[in-house]
């Protein structure tokens, strides 16, 4: 059996709610901080990984 890659998500600000993204079958909703240094985060529930916009350019 293989796994999928988790979901990675640019997006345009530093503060981002993830829920999973499936309704039902999602998670409960978690508010995650992008760190400026890194310039992602990943979401402790599902793996999602989001990509703050401006450090996707580099």
């Amino acid at each position: 059996m293989t796994l999928d890659a988790p979901e990675t998500k640019i997006v345009e600000t530093a503060r981002v709610a993830c829920d999973g993204g499936e309704g039902a079958l999602g998670h409960p909703r978690v508010w995650l901080q992008i760190p400026e240094d890194t310039g992602w985060v990943e979401c402790p529930y599902c793996d999602c990984k989001y990509v703050l916009s401006e450090h996707n350019a580099q």
